[in-house]
């Protein structure tokens, strides 16, 4: 089993920036993939950015440029950091980890932007 925590979360302008971190802990070894997710309210959970175990990223074309993943691949925890912050970016935010075929997700951080 795999641990997720993520923090960082909280209120901001639109314009401002934020970050989140994620930590993992208990059988962490061989763990691949890592990512934020993020779902709004009455809308589908959606990827954000992932990062690969060898420094791979990917981002959603909404949050390309403006928000930034990286990875400490040692403790396998990673960040988002977000810059330019839009009212859009609102959402709980989901910190997502792979094992093998096992995802598991932490509880979530709110997000919000005000314009």
């Amino acid at each position: 089993q795999v641990q997720v925590v993520e923090s960082g979360g909280g209120s901001v302008q639109a314009g401002g920036s934020l970050r989140l971190s994620c930590a993992t802990s208990g059988s962490i070894f061989g763990i691949s993939v890592m990512g934020w997710y993020r779902q709004a309210p009455g809308k589908q959970r959606e990827s954000v950015a992932w990062i690969s175990s060898n420094g791979i990223t990917n981002y959603a074309g909404s949050v390309k440029g403006r928000f930034t993943i990286s990875r400490d691949t040692a403790k396998n925890t990673i960040d988002l950091q977000m810059n330019s912050l839009k009212p859009e970016d609102t959402a709980v935010y989901y910190c997502n980890v792979r094992k093998g075929s096992t995802s598991y997700w932490g509880q979530g951080t709110q997000v919000t932007v005000s314009s």
